[in-house]
Formats: structure tokens, C-alpha cells, sequence
């Protein structure tokens, strides 16, 4: 299958994954948020009505304005720019989903609508209604929204653990997808935790009395109970997880272990402070504490989602799509006929680049580098071989899967990956008006690329996990 190639987005000096995920993570936390705040209202207006706690009428109203505000304008608005950012950054990834899942994803918009609907009532109409019609209001609002989050967790699930799909091509198969429940129920705890948590902080904004206080943020601190359940829905999530994907998290990437470790000891704290502290000890929390915690569970939502990112490594869809958009099988042909060669997109400050060989190499790095590398920014490619001579670039990224086994072959002749590696060395020099063809010479031209075509043979055309694999 031949490469497809779509419009190209610089985005300087940040890189393009960094972008996308920094959305995404914003999106998460608000999104999750809403789902766990039409629970938690639904509890509240349960309990005001049975005269279990009459305080919570008075938060009830409140809240869900805030929650209205929240939702259905900062997570609208995040949901529109992830599906922009996406495009933009991974197009090739976005259309392989939509053409798998699209009733899928018609299905989840089909539960958002009812949501914004039941929402929009619930907040215009509320206070008009009687308590057992404002009670049914509110669970039909949380269930759309949870149910949202259900269709929409199937598809995430399915680019890290495809399943069964790979063999079958079932849509079931992949939706129902050996992540999906333990990610499902983990989602679900967060979404009520992050719920009682900005309850918290909404009440310690409140005018009313500290008692009243007290009692609201009680009642808040019980939607933080599932967290217990945290610890084995995890172990659960990673004991499903590909053998490579869970060496990535478990100490193959200091990265990703780090991100790991924050997420699992933000969740720690805050589950100790609620549950040992707010409900055993009876403890006050001030907005002060409150705001803490809520940044907290932003840091946890971070960690998780660049983990659950990051464990996909070397793809963007498991066995499907490398991150780089290229797909396994097409590596071989475009080793061959070069990933360039079809590129009709003009290549942005050409004018500044000595030579043809460094164009080549800057239209090599946007092809094949640059959804995870920047020229001189975030995770800069200069920058992260700059203590490599010239043999060692040439050498390291033709063999770049068993250097670093969460990277992509590369996917391109040996003539562009000279140029990139021209292309890299002339930014590390401070990119000089002149710059000399390494290729110029005839005889070195055909030494230089048999040892660069014979590099490239002996790594193969397969990502390194994939050849491990295969080979046991």
C-alpha cells in the first residue's frame, strides 16, 4: 500500500505529541469530571430528598452551574480542539478510526446530545421541578454521560490492545478489546473521585455556615471510597497490557515509569487524605487543601494518560500504524522507492538550506520524525545526538529499532537517511550558509550507501518487539 500523505503543521519549537497530549490531558480531567458531578448530584439530590442530610440541598443548584460551565463550554470546546489537534498531528491515525468505529462514535455523539440536553434542563428548569423529577433528571443526564464515556473508552482502549481484532477484523473484537473493562472501571472511580474533589473546593468557595461545610464536604468525601479499588483495577490494566508494553512502564522507560509512579502516588495521597483523614479522622478540609488536591488529581489524570500514551510504543495503533503514520507494511517499499519521493508539499524555509542533499534530509525529518522530534525545540533530534559522530548517526538510525526498541524502522532509502543525517549535523554546526555533499563523490556515494543499504537490511523492515516476537 502506497504512503498517503496529507498537508504538514509545524508547530516550532513544540512537539506536535506534546501538543496533542497537553490537550488531551485538559480534556480528560474536565471530562471526566462532568462524568463524575451528575453522580455525585444525583447522591446529593437522593439525600436531600429522603431527609438524609437537608444540607445538600443548598449545594446542589450551586454546583451544578458550575458543573454546567465546566462541561459544556471548557469541555466542549477541549472535545472540538482534540478532534482539530488530531488532524493536524495524525491524520492517518484519526481516519483508520473513523472508518473502523464511525457508528461507534455516531453512537457516543448520540449519548453526548442527551446529555447536553439533559444538562441544559437540569440546569434551566431544576428548581421548578419536584424532587423525584429533578432526581430522574439528573441520573438520565450522569448515565448519557457515563455512557459516553463508555463508547468512547472501547475505541481509546482498542489503539493500545487491539485484541482479537488483528486476526478477525471484527468491530466487537476490537471494541471489546482486552483493556476495555479495567480501563472502563479505573475511568469510572476517577470520574467520581475528581467529582468529590472539586465539590470540595466549590464548598469551601461557598458563603455558607462552617458546619453546613463540613457536613457537604463529608458527603463528597464519600464518592472517594472506589479508590480502594484502584490498586487491582491497575494491576488488572497492566496484567492485560502486551509483554513490551508492560517492560515500558516497569522500568524500560525511565519516562514512562516516572509519569507511572507520580499517577500511582498522587492517587495514594489523595486517597489517604479522604478516606483515613476527612471520613475516619473527621479532619476539616480548607479550600487551600482542597485546591492541592484537585492538582493532585491533575497530576495523576497527567501521569495516566502519558503512560497509557506512551505504552503504545512503537505504534500510534498497535500492529497497525507506527507513530510516524507509516505502516508496517509499507516500510519495505519505501525503503526502496523513498518516503520523499511522493511528498508534494513544499518544504517550509528550503531557501536557508545549503544544499539539495540537507533539503532531502529536512523532508526525510518531517515525514519520519517530526510527530515526536523538533529541529530546535522539545525532544530536538539535534539535540538528543549530538554526542554521536557522523558513523554513529548513520549507524544508530538505520538500526534505530534495536537502539531504541520503542522506535519505528526506518522507512526510507539510504540516500535520505544521509540527507537526514546531514540535515541534523549542519543545525548542530549552526547552520552555516555552505555545507558540503557527502555524497558528491562518486566512489564514496556508492561506498557510503552500501554500508548504510547493508545496515538497514540487517535491522530488517519490523519493529524490533515485533522480530522478538516472531522469533520466540
Amino acid at each position: 500500500m502506497d504512503a498517503v500523505y496529507y498537508p504538514v503543521n509545524d508547530f516550532g519549537p513544540l512537539m506536535k505529541g506534546l501538543a496533542i497530549g497537553g490537550l488531551g490531558i485538559f480534556h480528560v480531567f474536565t471530562a471526566q469530571f462532568a462524568i463524575g458531578g451528575g453522580f455525585l448530584l444525583a447522591w446529593f439530590q437522593w439525600r436531600a430528598m429522603t431527609d438524609r442530610c437537608p444540607e445538600c440541598r443548598l449545594f446542589i443548584h450551586g454546583y451544578f452551574r458550575f458543573l454546567v460551565l465546566v462541561s459544556f463550554v471548557t469541555g466542549a470546546l477541549t472535545g472540538v480542539g482534540m478532534w482539530f489537534t488530531s488532524i493536524q498531528v495524525s491524520p492517518q491515525t484519526i481516519a483508520l478510526m473513523v472508518d473502523e468505529f464511525h457508528w461507534l462514535w455516531a453512537v457516543e455523539w448520540t449519548f453526548f446530545t442527551l446529555e447536553v440536553v439533559a444538562g441544559y434542563a437540569a440546569y434551566r428548569y431544576g428548581a421548578r421541578l419536584s424532587d423525584s423529577a429533578y432526581l430522574i433528571l439528573l441520573l438520565l443526564y450522569a448515565f448519557a454521560a457515563w455512557m459516553s464515556l463508555f463508547w468512547i473508552n472501547g475505541i481509546l482502549s482498542f489503539q493500545l490492545t487491539p485484541g482479537r481484532w488483528l486476526e478477525t477484523g471484527g468491530l466487537w473484537a476490537g471494541f471489546f478489546n482486552p483493556t476495555f473493562w479495567p480501563s472502563l472501571l479505573y475511568r469510572t472511580v476517577a470520574c467520581g473521585s475528581l467529582a468529590a474533589l472539586v465539590a470540595m473546593l466549590v464548598v469551601n468557595l461557598s458563603n455558607l455556615p462552617h458546619n453546613q461545610k463540613t457536613t457537604l464536604i463529608r458527603e463528597a468525601a464519600w464518592f472517594t471510597m472506589p479508590m480502594l479499588l484502584m490498586p487491582f483495577l491497575g494491576i488488572w490494566f497492566v496484567s492485560v497490557l502486551p509483554p513490551d508494553s508492560r517492560e515500558w512502564i516497569t522500568g524500560g522507560s525511565v519516562a514512562m515509569t516516572m509519569f507511572l509512579g507520580i499517577a500511582v502516588g498522587a492517587s495514594v495521597v489523595i486517597a489517604g487524605y479522604c478516606l483515613i483523614g476527612i471520613l475516619r479522622q473527621r479532619l476539616t478540609i480548607n479550600g487551600a487543601t482542597a485546591t492541592v488536591l484537585c492538582l493532585m488529581a491533575f497530576a495523576a489524570t497527567a501521569g495516566g494518560e502519558f503512560v497509557r500514551e506512551g505504552a503504545r510504543k512503537p505504534y500510534t495503533l498497535r500492529e497497525i500504524l507506527y507513530s510516524n503514520a507509516i505502516r508496517p507494511d509499507q516500510v519495505k517499499k519505501l525503503r526502496e522507492v523513498g518516503v520523499t519521493t511522493g511528498d508534494p508539499y513544499p518544504l517550509r524555509g528550503a531557501d536557508g538550506l545549503p544544499n539539495e542533499q540537507t533539503k532531502l534530509g529536512a523532508l526525510a525529518f518531517r515525514n519520519l520524525c517530526s510527530i515526536c522530534h523538533t529541529v530546535n525545540g522539545v525532544n530536538s533530534l539535534p539535540g538528543l545526538t549530538a554526542s554521536w559522530d557522523t558513523d554513529m548517526k548513520r549507524m544508530n538510525i538505520a538500526k534505530l529499532q534495536y537502539l531504541k526498541p520503542f522506535m519505528p524502522p526506518f522507512a526510507g532509502t539510504p540516500e535520505e537517511l544521509e540527507g537526514l543525517v546531514q540535515y541534523v549535523e549542519w543545525i548542530q554546526a549552526g547552520s552555516p550558509r555552505a555545507w558540503p555533499d557527502s555524497l558528491a563523490d562518486p566512489q564514496t556515494r556508492t561506498k557510503r550507501l552500501a554500508e548504510i543499504g547493508r545496515a538497514l537490511d540487517q535491522a530488517g523492515v519490523e519493529a524490533y518487539l515485533h522480530q522478538k516476537r516472531r522469533k520466540e
